[in-house]
C-alpha cells in the first residue's frame, strides 16, 4: 500500500511539474497532520465552545484510501477531547450527533471519554441530535447535561442486536463440507458453517440481555423516565423528536443555532462566546454544519459502494445500532 502511496503521489508530482501548476495538494490531507483550532462562530469574548460532530458509523476502524488514511471516530472523538483539556478557555463542548450507532464497545468508549472529559474539567457538555441519533449514537448523548434535537431527528432504537453471517444453507445446496477439531464443546460457536444449538442461542442471548442491561443502566442513570415509558422505549422502537420529547429521551426541540444560544445560557457564558472546531485545515465560508475534520468528509475509496460502504464496516460482533439507518449511511 506504501508503496502504491508513493507511486500515486510521485504522478502527481510529475503532472504539477510538467505545467499543470494549479492542481492542488488538498487531498495529501490525512489524519498524521494534527488537528487545529478554526472558528466558525466568531466573538469577541475570551471563552469558547467547541462543537464536535458524531457523524456516521460509531467504530474502532479508521479509513484507508490510496494516498490518506482516516482516523476511526473513537481516535478522532479522543484526539479532541483531549485538546478541549488543555484550553481552560473551552467552557462548554456541544456535540452534534448524526449517527445510526456501531459497535457496543466503540458506543461504549466514547460514552465513558465523554465522562471523563466532564469531570476532569467540570465543563459542561451538551448534544444536539440531527438527522439520526440512535442506539449508540444515543448512548454516547448521555453524559450531556442537556439533549435537544431538530423537529426531524429521528431517536432511540436503544438496544442490542448480535450479527453473522450463516452459510451452513449454502454450503448444503453446493455439496460443501466443512469439518471443525475443536478443544472445546462450544471453541466454534458463531461458526457460519453449521446450525447453532440450543445452548448456543441461549448463550449469545445472556450476552445480549448482558449488553442491554448495561445500556439501561446508563439511561436510567443519565434520564429521568417513568416505569410506562421506559417500557415503550425497552421495544427498541425508534422516536421522531415530538415523540422523544414526550418520552424523556431529549429536552428539547430547536435547530443547531439555536442550541448553541441555549448551550451559551445554560452555562452562564457571555454571548459573545466563540465557537470553535478542531480541524486538518481550514474552509473558505466555514460554518457549524460543515462536518469535515480533513480536506474532504466520507468514504475515500475511488468507488462509492453506498450501502456497501456501511455494511463493510459491520463484522460479526455486538452493535448499539439502528439497521434500519445503514441504508442512508
Amino acid at each position: 500500500m506504501n508503496t502504491l502511496k508513493t507511486a500515486f503521489v510521485s504522478a502527481i508530482c510529475l503532472l504539477v511539474c510538467s505545467g499543470c501548476a494549479t492542481i492542488k495538494m488538498d487531498f495529501l490531507v490525512d489524519k498524521l497532520d494534527p488537528l487545529e483550532e478554526q472558528t466558525v462562530m466568531p466573538g469577541t469574548s475570551s471563552s469558547k465552545i467547541l462543537l464536535i460532530d458524531i457523524d456516521g458509523f460509531i467504530s474502532q476502524e479508521g479509513g484507508m484510501g490510496i494516498i490518506r488514511d482516516t482516523s476511526s471516530m473513537v481516535e478522532d472523538a479522543v484526539s479532541q477531547l483531549s485538546l478541549a483539556a488543555n484550553d481552560r478557555r473551552i467552557k462548554a463542548v456541544l456535540l452534534k450527533v448524526n449517527s445510526p450507532g456501531g459497535t457496543a464497545t466503540a458506543s461504549d468508549i466514547i460514552y465513558h471519554e465523554i465522562m471523563n472529559y466532564k469531570q476532569k474539567t467540570g465543563c459542561r457538555v451538551y448534544v444536539h441530535m440531527m438527522d439520526i441519533a440512535a442506539s449508540g449514537g444515543y448512548m454516547i448523548s448521555l453524559p450531556a447535561d442537556r439533549i435537544t434535537a431538530q423537529p426531524t431527528t429521528v431517536t432511540g432504537s436503544l438496544g442490542v442486536f448480535f450479527l453473522r453471517p450463516k452459510l451452513d444453507g449454502l454450503c448444503e445446496k453446493i455439496g460443501v463440507s466443512v469439518y471443525v477439531s475443536k478443544s472445546g464443546e462450544n471453541k466454534d460457536m458463531g461458526s457460519p458453517f453449521r446450525k447453532e444449538s440450543k445452548e448456543e442461542e441461549e448463550i449469545f442471548q445472556s450476552i445480549i440481555n448482558g449488553l442491554n442491561d448495561h445500556f439501561y443502566s446508563l439511561v436510567q442513570k443519565h434520564r429521568k423516565i417513568s416505569p410506562e415509558n421506559l417500557n415503550k422505549i425497552r421495544t427498541a422502537r425508534v422516536f421522531l423528536a415530538d415523540e422523544a420529547l414526550k418520552v424523556g429521551l431529549i429536552d428539547g426541540i430547536c435547530y443547531a443555532d439555536d442550541a448553541i444560544t441555549g448551550c451559551i445560557q445554560d452555562a452562564g457564558l457571555d454571548k459573545s462566546s466563540r465557537v470553535i472546531v478542531y480541524r486538518r485545515k481550514q474552509y473558505p465560508n466555514d460554518n457549524i454544519y460543515n462536518t469535515s475534520r480533513t480536506s474532504a468528509s466520507g468514504n475515500y475509496s475511488l468507488v462509492n459502494l453506498g450501502v456497501l460502504s456501511s455494511l463493510g464496516n459491520m463484522k460479526t460482533g455486538f452493535y448499539y445500532v439502528w439497521p434500519g439507518a445503514l441504508m442512508d449511511k
